[in-house]
């Protein structure tokens, strides 16, 4: 095996797209080539590289290929197809059997020459988010300028280039050809000399020379510096750093050589909203925001420079802290003025904001959250005219200026703007979580006001964008009515509520425009729900095969009585005795299948005249005491007691199968142990569908 070492140095890469590009390196690689048994790919990225390094096979052995091809009696035309599918003569067949056949001997290939002759096209066709061509006549496409390619094996030059026939690819004005030369840090501390290109075979040198000249190849390890770093600093102030991985991935793709350092805030922001502070940093310049132990804002904010500063950085902080006092003034402009105006005298305004063009504007959507606010606050313990209140003022901080410079703090600003105005305490609440929760990580409300408003909101979303033929296909969902599934979802199961919502899709349809109340899509609502809590449970780990069992047949939509019916059934199939159950119902299940279209179906009362075997008699005595207590048991909501009724079958049911045969010679005693087998597989249908159950 020998050591590839492949480099593609251009301009700055974006940073949301250096790792899928690194991971599509990786796999085109693999697929390149193949051939050479290619093994242990390593990715880098960074701004203005993307790397892999691997071992690969020295060479592609020679191999000898035989193809079979048409008869020999076969038409003319049969032959001459293959010969022309292959590029071959009738001189490179032979008869073997009464077929003709091609057999082609391919000599061994070094890899050297493998990957010349593959690696432009792997770089011609490699996919980007987003490319652009330079230079006159380029027909070569990368995300960025691309200034060189370095690539070697075992230490030696694979030379090639990104030459076409139909034109080059300019470079300073010659073709981008291999080689091994890369370079280091585009920017060098005050003074300095800043090193020319350098020459990289292996890739240790590769690695060791770019660290020596301020570039940390590995993605990860700027990660680390970075939240070392940052939370180094924060702890020598007393501090702490507040949690953004998203921004950590971020910069770590602004930067090379990251280097942490802390500015101050002046006092007189302080006062401006913690949310509003960290998101003006992080949105407009990239810096971290810190936090006092008791979790309050601290004056004091970190970055990352992408240089060593030779002054310990004092020039760069100060520029830093110059930016910021600008980014807050404006902040706090907006701050000031938003708060001269209530929040309710916003909401007559939403009228002329336009919504959706099937659904009308936003000053109608509110009516329809009013509506349903006050139809769900008494299902879930709320206050119906607090959740009203908080319904009809939640979306008017969206003509505020400053959700309208920082959209991500729609409702957050509308809790601060309702406070202000002296709302009360569970309406000002709602009015800032109604958006939560807004992912996977985020938290969901808990007060009941919030969860009336949060969910009403979320139920007029999928009933509007259903109805008006908007559902999510495929992987496009550009209203996010997946995430207003699951954010349902979350707020049922963090609550524990009971609710229908088939009514509450039927309720929330009744305020749409008229032309949209009896669409079809509207039906969908109930299954795309499911589907999602099924995404859900797969997604922590959880059986969602048997929420589908359960679900298979069954109408019923209460998330929190669905969950725990799954909760009992996964308990009871983790026994030995629930395993055989679900064993013994499939081969049941599986036995009147078959025979129910030979003669079927097989269903009705056994006699229990019939019964020849005491096996038989067992099992009928056992199913004649479980199926009223499994039903019972089921109707009360005692799933625990249900499936411990219904699993208890176990002995009977082992007994059974190993002394009875079903489909015995005479007619009336098979058909009559096929009706016990339907009993069986009718009570367990009760529970669940034990066919659709893994296992």
């Amino acid at each position: 095996m020998a050591e590839l070492l492949l480099e593609l140095f251009s301009e700055e890469i974006p940073a949301r797209m250096q790792q899928p590009a690194g991971e599509e390196l990786a796999r085109q690689l693999g697929k390149t080539l193949a051939a050479l048994k290619i093994e242990g790919i390593t990715t880098f990225t960074g701004p203005r590289r993307i790397a892999a390094i691997c071992q690969v096979a020295t060479e592609v052995p020679a191999e000898t290929v035989s193809e079979r091809g048409p008869r020999e009696t076969a038409p003319e035309k049969a032959l001459e197809g293959f010969l022309r599918k292959h590029g071959a003569t009738k001189a490179d067949v032979a008869l073997e059997n009464g077929f003709w056949v091609l057999t082609r001997n391919t000599p061994a290939i070094s890899a050297e020459a493998y990957i010349a002759e593959r690696l432009p096209t792997l770089l011609r066709q490699f996919s980007w988010p987003k490319s652009m061509r330079w230079g006159t006549g380029s027909i070569f496409t990368w995300v960025r300028p691309l200034r060189r390619i370095l690539c070697t094996l075992g230490g030696t030059v694979v030379p090639f280039s990104l030459a076409t026939d139909e034109g080059g690819i300019p470079d300073n004005g010659h073709n981008l050809t291999s080689g091994d030369f890369t370079e280091g840090h585009r920017f060098w501390p005050q003074g300095a000399t800043k090193p020319e290109p350098f020459q990289a075979r292996t890739a240790t040198e590769w690695q060791d020379g770019l660290r020596a000249r301020r570039v940390l190849t590995d993605a990860t390890e700027r990660r680390e510096v970075i939240v070392r770093g940052i939370n180094q600093l924060a702890e020598e102030e007393g501090l702490a750093i507040v949690t953004d991985p998203g921004l950590v991935e971020e910069v770590a793709g602004l930067v090379e050589w990251p280097v942490p350092l802390l500015g101050r805030i002046d006092d007189t922001f302080m006062e401006l909203p913690a949310e509003v502070m960290q998101v003006s940093m992080r949105v407009n310049q990239r810096y971290f925001a810190l936090r006092h132990t008791d979790g309050s804002p601290a004056p004091r904010f970190a970055f990352i420079a992408n240089i060593e500063p030779t002054d310990g950085g004092a020039q760069v902080i100060a520029g830093n802290e110059r930016v910021l006092r600008a980014r807050f003034a404006d902040a706090r402009h907006f701050w000031d003025l938003d708060r001269r105006q209530t929040l309710e005298s916003r909401v007559k305004g939403l009228d002329a904001v336009t919504f959706h063009a099937d659904l009308g504007s936003q000053g109608d959507r509110v009516k329809r959250l009013v509506r349903l606010a006050e139809i769900i606050a008494p299902m879930i313990g709320a206050d119906p005219q607090h959740a009203s209140r908080a319904a009809l003022l939640a979306k008017a901080d969206l003509s505020t200026g400053m959700v309208g410079e920082f959209p991500e703090l729609q409702g957050i600003m509308g809790g601060y703007y309702a406070r202000h105005d002296r709302e009360a305490d569970d309406v000002c609440t709602a009015i800032a979580e109604h958006y939560q929760p807004r992912g996977p990580s985020d938290e969901t409300p808990t007060a009941p006001v919030s969860v009336a408003v949060a969910l009403a909101d979320r139920f007029d979303m999928l009933a509007g964008f259903f109805a008006a033929g908007a559902r999510p296909t495929g992987s496009g969902d550009p209203y996010g009515l997946r995430r207003a599934a699951l954010g349902i979802i979350s707020l049922i199961r963090t609550n524990g509520l009971r609710l229908d919502l088939v009514a509450l899709f039927v309720r929330a349809s009744e305020a749409l425009p008229e032309a949209l109340r009896n669409a079809p899509d509207l039906d969908l609502l109930p299954g795309f729900i499911a589907e999602r809590l099924r995404v859900q449970l797969r997604s922590e780990g959880k059986r969602h095969d048997i929420l589908a069992a359960i679900s298979a047949g069954n109408y019923d939509t209460d998330i929190t009585r669905l969950l725990a019916r799954t909760d009992a059934l996964a308990d009871m199939l983790a026994t030995e005795d629930g395993k055989n159950l679900l064993v013994a119902t499939k081969r049941a299940t599986n036995i009147l299948r078959i025979e129910d279209k030979k003669d079927g179906p097989h269903e009705g009362t056994p006699d229990p005249a019939l019964y020849t075997q005491p096996e038989e008699i067992a099992l009928a005595d056992a199913l004649k005491t479980v199926i009223p207590q499994v039903e019972t048991a089921i109707k009360e909501e005692r799933f625990t007691d249900a499936m411990r009724e219904a699993a208890s079958l176990r002995p009977a049911l082992d007994t059974f199968f190993e002394g009875v045969i079903v489909n015995a010679e005479d007619a009336q005693i098979r058909g009559n142990r096929l009706k016990l087998l339907s009993e069986l597989v009718r009570m367990t249908r009760l529970i669940a569908d034990f066919s659709q159950i893994d296992g």
